[in-house]
Parts: structure tokens; C-alpha cells; sequence
């Protein structure tokens, strides 16, 4: 929403205000509602769903604030004099110095029908679910994207979580009903640069010492070739983890066959400068690998918000395409943090076992059958 103006600032006609952008439909669904509230305040009752917060216009929301504050005036004595609306745009201009009497007489006669005030209503609604959700979609990708961040991932998954729970009150607000996912079209995949020297190197270690500990292959089932930046160490990645799960032999030459076999090689990679790759570990296998999967989480997070934003930005989008594209996407990062949990959770501790008690003395057992009674 617009600042709200300083007590020193000149009044300003909101009717003199230069056009500079052309206004957006909910700009006239949010005069409409003023110019019927205006004209018959009791049309106030069936208003519901939104707040002054609602309005795209500042001024706009501070009279409905102001309306919504002052009691209704009798109906008869409405038709006949202005004090109501005095006594309106004086509460209203404590918030908004540029309204004037001129400019509420201006959505009075706008609106087209002061029935329809739910409908008009309902459009504020609407746009507001777009803007409060486009303002997560933002959060949560400049997160992702914030290298000063002490935590990167939780705090970009908060903002997740945050994004998620603003999805679920819209969709509190719009029945669900049939129809289809969003049309508009995704932006770009947000994958890590193979310029990235950092991941780049971070990649190479990896497959390095995984080569040399292929045990800890194993225990590294979170990281998918997904993950990677480069598409070479990502066809790599997938060359020890077969050889480990097939319990093969694991080394330089048994990756680089395998490599080979996948049809790696074609790309033009040499076979002498993979095995100088695979040569040189360093590290732990595990350290590398959640750093790779830290960036491929991150790199999901914004993708995701800027599909979401994507999705906003699309004025054809309707609110139920808002949940369920934004859900959609969502369910990407969920999977992508289920897996970073399980890579950073400390491995359970398993608790010894106590021995079983000894069973109490009882009555002799006999496995023989009972004596027949002589008769």
C-alpha cells in the first residue's frame, strides 16, 4: 500500500493526481464498493472478507475504515443532507490528507449499482489473495538467494512454511471447485550455474571420495543427480551409485567403464581427465554431499517462488488456480526439504536391549497325555 503522508505535506485533489499508470480493474471494483457504501451505507452489512488492508489505494482504504467505523445513518435523513459523509471524509482524511468532499461525491456517481456491493467486495478480495501471496512468492526467493544468511536453509524454508500457511487461508476463504492448473508459463528452472566454481569444485570432490569410500554411497540415498550443477558429474553420480547398490567393485577404472557404458563419454569428456576427477579425494563424501544438496535446495526454493509470483503476476489466473498451482509447486520444495532432514538429522541412537526376565516358577508343564479313568 502507499505511504501514508506526513502531516507536513500539502493536500493533494486525489482528482488532480496525474495518471502515470493506467489503473487496474480492482482500482474501479474498490470505487464501485465506496460509491455504493456512500450512497447507502446499510449495503455495509453485507460486505464481508475484507479489511481496509484490501484496498490496492491507501486513501480508498482509509474510507473504508472510516465508513465502517462511524454508524449508519438513518436512511431518510442520508437522502437529505451530507453530514453523514462530512463527518466521513473528516475521519478519513486523519489517515489520507488528499481526500476530498469532491472526490467522494466522484465514487458516488461511478458506481453503477450499490446492490452489487458484495460482488465489488468480493473482487477486492481476490486481488488482495493475489498481492499477499506475490509478497511470500518475493520473500521466499530473495531468501533462497541471500548469501549473508548465517542459516540459509531453515530460514528459507520458515519463509516456506509462511508461504504455505498464507495458501491455506485463501483457500479457507475460496471454496475449492473443479478446474485446472494455472496456464501461465513457468519461468526458467532455477538450477545452479555449471559456471559456479564453488559447486563446481564442490561436485568434483564429491565423486572423488565417494570413488574412494563407496561404503558412504549408501548412506547418501538424499542426494539425487538432480542435485548437481553440471551435468557430467550429475551422469557420474549415477555411475557410483549403481556400482554401490550392485555391490560392484568401486575405483577410477570401474566408474569410468561404467560411465562409459551410459554413453557419458560421447559428450566429449576424456577418459584421462575423468580419472584424474575421480583421483583426487578429499574430505568427507557426506560434508560435499550436503553442501550440493544445500544449493539444490535453495535453487528449488526460488524456482518455486518465482513461479508462484509468476502465477500472481497472470491477471487470468483465478483464486482457486492460485492454490492449487501454488500447492503444486510447494510440493516440490517439500520433497527436496524431506531429504535435506534426512541428510542433517543425527543418525537415532539405538537403545541396548534389556535382557528378558527369567519366567516365573510355576506349576510343572507335561506334554503327555492325560491317564484314562478306569470306570
Amino acid at each position: 500500500m502507499p505511504r501514508t503522508p506526513t502531516p507536513d505535506e500539502p493536500e493533494v485533489d486525489l482528482d488532480d493526481l496525474p495518471d502515470t499508470h493506467p489503473p487496474q480493474p480492482v482500482y474501479y471494483a474498490e470505487q464501485a464498493l465506496l460509491g455504493a457504501l456512500l450512497l447507502e451505507p446499510h449495503r455495509l452489512n453485507n460486505v464481508d472478507g475484507i479489511e481496509p488492508d484490501s484496498f490496492s489505494n491507501y486513501a480508498h482504504g482509509a474510507l473504508f475504515a472510516a465508513i465502517r467505523a462511524l454508524p449508519a445513518p438513518d436512511p431518510n435523513q442520508h437522502a437529505k443532507d451530507t453530514t453523514w459523509l462530512n463527518a466521513v471524509l473528516t475521519a478519513a482524511r486523519e489517515h489520507a490528507r488528499g481526500l476530498t468532499a469532491s472526490y467522494l461525491h466522484t465514487l458516488i456517481q461511478v458506481c453503477p449499482w450499490p446492490r452489487h456491493a458484495p460482488a465489488y467486495a468480493r473482487m477486492i478480495e481476490t486481488e488482495h489473495a493475489r498481492r499477499t501471496l506475490r509478497a511470500h512468492a518475493e520473500r521466499l526467493a530473495h531468501t533462497a538467494t541471500d548469501g549473508t544468511l548465517p542459516h540459509p536453509v531453515p530460514t528459507t524454508l520458515s519463509e516456506a512454511d509462511a508461504l504455505a500457511r498464507a495458501v491455506d487461508d485463501i483457500a479457507a476463504r475460496f471454496p475449492s471447485h473443479s478446474g485446472s492448473l494455472p496456464r501461465t508459463p513457468a519461468p526458467p528452472s532455477a538450477t545452479i550455474s555449471d559456471n559456479d566454481e564453488e559447486a563446481v569444485e564442490e561436485e568434483r570432490l564429491l565423486l572423488a571420495t565417494a570413488t574412494a569410500h563407496p561404503a558412504d554411497v549408501e548412506q547418501m540415498r538424499w542426494l539425487t543427480a538432480d542435485d548437481f550443477a553440471h551435468p557430467l558429474h550429475a551422469g557420474l553420480w549415477q555411475c557410483l551409485t549403481a556400482l554401490a547398490r550392485r555391490r560392484a567393485p568401486v575405483d577410477p577404472v570401474t566408474v569410468l567403464w561404467e560411465a562409459q557404458q551410459r554413453g557419458l563419454l560421447a559428450s566429449g569428456a576424456e577418459p584421462a581427465e575423468l580419472l584424474d576427477l575421480l583421483g583426487a579425494p578429499a574430505g568427507s563424501a557426506e560434508y560435499w554431499g550436503e553442501r550440493i544438496l544445500q544449493r539444490s535446495v535453495l535453487a528449488t526454493a526460488r524456482h518455486v517462488g518465482l513461479r508462484i509470483e509468476a502465477f500472481t503476476d497472470d491477471p487470468a489466473t483465478t483464486p482457486y488456480q492460485l492454490i492449487l498451482g501454488s500447492r503444486r509447486a510447494l510440493a516440490e520444495l517439500s520433497a527436496a526439504r524431506a531429504r535435506w532432514h534426512h541428510a542433517t538429522s543425527p543418525a537415532p541412537t539405538t537403545t541396548p536391549t534389556r535382557a528378558a526376565a527369567p519366567p516365573r516358577a510355576g506349576p510343572p508343564r507335561t506334554t503327555a497325555p492325560p491317564a484314562r479313568i478306569s470306570r
